[in-house]
């Protein structure tokens, strides 16, 4: 590996910055850094990060990061590094369950929720927000006059592709914890914008060249993961475009033939300027 910081994207360099008690600053930081002012965090301790419903029958859900503040908030943070269908839907099913563990045994429970919070970073776009430069987007559960109805529940999402600011660009905490994300395993030094000690014991904690043997290899693992999959999407991607562009010509091909179908000329004269079979410009 010519890196000299490990890929965030992957599974294992996204647990080794957020996931390891040790490191809990980081993820701290990170969180102030992007939920709402009015809920910051002083401290967390990590929980487990597999959930089960309440029968042997219920789905289990396996979070990236699962944590609770010192108010008893929840925090549950997921890299996700395709687009996926129901992406959505998903991250309302694990909200379920931070949820539901808080419910208290007996009959003196009122129903007292502490609040929830779902964070994802995305490697992806969403498609009906492909045209918005917007890249954080805050969720809640409002009523039809756009006012707040339950604010104990947020969804916090983040389309890394949008996040495009160069270091020069960066103006807040935020940008600069993006930006780190976004491009640490490209750095060979830290930058300028990222001289601060919380950044300096990130880059210190990701540097490839600390690791053991042991984690070299778990983390070559993870890396190979991550490009097999991006290989993967990749050549969906282009196989797409060229079914596109091949649907494409054949339509164009069929609009000709039509045009000069109406103008009366022969089936054979309308196959050598066209390339279409007898059968197709018949059926025309």
């Amino acid at each position: 590996m010519k890196a000299r910081y490990i890929n965030p994207f992957t599974d294992f360099g996204f647990k080794k910055l957020f996931g390891e008690e040790a490191h809990k600053i980081l993820l701290i930081d990170f969180l102030n850094a992007i939920l709402p002012a009015k809920h910051r965090i002083r401290d967390l301790q990590y929980s487990k990060n597999e959930a089960s419903g309440e029968t042997v029958l219920d789905r289990k859900a396996v979070f990236d990061i699962s944590c609770i503040g010192e108010g008893g908030e929840r925090f549950i943070v997921e890299i996700q590094k395709a687009k996926q269908n129901f992406f959505k839907e998903r991250s309302v099913f694990y909200s379920t369950f931070p949820i539901r563990e808080q419910a208290e045994k007996g009959d003196a429970w009122n129903f007292d929720l502490a609040a929830v919070y779902c964070i994802g970073i995305l490697d992806f776009v969403f498609d009906e927000d492909k045209d918005s430069s917007e890249y954080l987007h805050t969720v809640q559960l409002k009523n039809q006059r756009n006012a707040v109805f339950y604010d104990k529940l947020t969804f916090v999402y983040l389309e890394m592709p949008k996040f495009t600011k160069t270091e020069a660009e960066l103006t807040n905490h935020t940008d600069k914890w993006l930006y780190f994300f976004k491009h640490l395993s490209g750095f060979e030094d830290i930058p300028a914008a990222l001289q601060e000690q919380i950044f300096t014991q990130a880059f210190e904690i990701a540097e490839i060249a600390q690791f053991t043997p042991s984690q070299i290899a778990q983390y070559e693992h993870s890396l190979k993961s991550y490009r097999d999959m991006n290989n993967v999407i990749s050549t969906a991607v282009l196989e797409g475009e060229a079914r596109g562009e091949a649907r494409g010509r054949q339509e164009e091909k069929l609009t000709i033939a039509r045009n000069l179908k109406a103008l009366g000329l022969p089936s054979e004269e309308i196959t050598k300027a066209t390339g279409l079979s007898h059968d197709e410009i018949q059926r025309l």
